[in-house]
């Protein structure tokens, strides 16, 4: 264990509070400053004293941010509650002010616990309200969480998963984000082999390591480059004393960040320097996107040492799930018990997180899961951020989880007022004026609709309510290598 990273850290980033303080107030003075804040000079300075703020980790988490919401046609306010708690998590639940006309499917969304806070679903949490009741796992910040609390692995993270989805109640449907997707098919499979009256009604597993044996990324030849020892040797840290948590072993925020900001330095470094061009040019807008984004990126939060070394050991190296030789709380998970709850996967063409196939993989696992039961879909054109959040998420993706949700709801089919009745047609008359090609031809699109589809550069699915175009094969088989 590295005993004095944390410490060190700590000690650097009080030193430059006060830097970060005098620029603050200076951005302040700036807005009272008028005359002076629109000149070029003005400009340069508000930029220069905003790149400082932004220079600062946040261990708190931020807002959601999400006070209302358009449903049925009409603003609804929203309300955050906590339902249930635990010390190193909290059940959040996005309670709409209102009594609806229909009841809403009840999604519980897992959000990662890889050293950025829940609200990096924001956005994923914004479209699904609309047509959801959603409820979030809010993890806590270990270094917030007294020892005394206990240990917090891999083991305690899939039994949340699972108490959680029981609080909610049988018909939860399931959406996990990368990390948690791994736990939370090992929770349903556990809840599946248990006969549990709580199993999900479907689960949606979104560009998530499931198998990351196929087509391997940087972050998994990484993972598996060095032994468990050396991470645990390396990068383990204790919180330093002043917090709640003194002397946890955690894998610090700050020390997930660098890792992920040094995979693309370059690119981070072109967008500090348009923010700041940007903001003193005085064309504000480029450079409040590219804030907000890295306000949220910057809010990190620690691991446990039990839980980091957990997963980089049974998912990255040692591939326990797809190997079939998972177990938690001494019991084997076995994804194939799974035969009730319909599985979605998605996965982004350009993701170098999670390539294409790794998500897929739980396709095959599920095998005695029915095909009708199974969809898959590939977004083409987004990386890893891009499949939960942004435009494509909106358009493209969202609408296929919201299918394969209301195609599961446990509940009756309730069919519109306004919806004309159905007029029986003549047997004599239907078979004068419908011909024998047509009817071959929607035969063949059910059968093929009725596959789970996917492929390595396009999009597919194989649900019975997906709307897009069957592919030219199907295919449950994990995809060739990517570009």
């Amino acid at each position: 264990m590295n005993l004095f990273a944390y410490s060190g850290y700590q000690a650097c980033a009080d030193m430059l509070l006060p830097m970060r303080h005098g620029a603050s107030l200076a951005n302040r003075s700036l807005d009272t400053w008028s005359a002076f804040a629109d000149t070029p000079h003005g400009r340069s300075l508000r930029a220069a004293c905003e790149l400082l703020m932004l220079g600062a980790l946040t261990p708190k988490r931020p807002p959601f941010g999400i006070d209302s919401i358009v449903t049925e046609g009409e603003p609804v306010a929203v309300v955050e509650e906590v339902v249930a708690r635990t010390p190193f998590c909290s059940l959040l639940h996005f309670r709409k002010d209102t009594v609806l006309s229909t009841p809403q499917p009840r999604v519980l969304m897992i959000a990662p616990m890889s050293g950025h806070f829940a609200t990096l679903l924001r956005a994923t949490v914004r479209t699904m309200l609309a047509e959801h009741d959603v409820y979030i796992t809010d993890w806590h910040n270990p270094r917030d969480v007294p020892l005394g609390e206990g240990r917090f692995g891999f083991d305690e993270f899939v039994r949340h998963v699972i108490d959680f989805t029981a609080r909610i109640g049988s018909g939860t449907h399931l959406l996990a984000v990368c990390q948690p997707t791994v736990a939370a098919l090992a929770a349903v499979a556990l809840m599946a082999a248990d006969d549990h009256p709580a199993q999900p009604a479907s689960m949606t597993l979104m560009a998530g390591p499931i198998d990351t044996r196929i087509n391997p990324t940087r972050v998994n030849e990484l993972a598996k480059s060095r032994p468990i020892e050396w991470f645990e040797r390396n990068l383990i840290s204790a919180v330093p004393f002043g917090f709640a948590g003194a002397q946890r072993r955690v894998y610090p925020g700050f020390v997930q960040l660098a890792a992920f900001m040094s995979m693309n330095p370059g690119r981070h470094a072109d967008s500090f320097e348009t923010m700041y061009y940007e903001r003193g040019k005085g064309d504000p807008q480029k450079a409040d996107t590219i804030r907000t984004f890295y306000e949220e990126y910057f809010a990190t939060m620690d691991l446990t040492a039990d839980f980091y070394l957990e997963t980089v050991a049974t998912v990255f190296q040692q591939h326990a799930l797809p190997s079939r030789t998972l177990e938690v709380e001494g019991h084997l998970v076995d994804p194939s018990n799974i035969r009730r709850t319909a599985l979605l996967t998605v996965e982004g063409e350009r993701d170098d997180i999670c390539a294409v196939g790794q998500t897929l993989a739980a396709q095959d696992m599920c095998e005695r899961l029915r095909p009708y039961l199974k969809t898959h879909h590939v977004q083409t054109g987004v990386g890893h951020y891009g499949v939960f959040s942004g435009r494509r998420w909106e358009q493209h993706i969202y609408p296929r989880v919201r299918a394969v949700i209301y195609d599961n709801e446990p509940r009756a089919v309730i069919v519109s007022s306004r919806a004309r009745p159905i007029q029986p047609v003549p047997a004599a008359t239907a078979a004068e004026v419908t011909p024998a090609a047509p009817v071959a031809a929607s035969v063949v699109e059910v059968e093929v609709e009725t596959r789970a589809s996917g492929s390595g550069g396009g999009s597919g699915t194989g649900n019975r309510g997906a709307a897009a175009k069957p592919p030219a094969r199907s295919s449950r088989r994990r995809p060739p290598t990517t570009r």
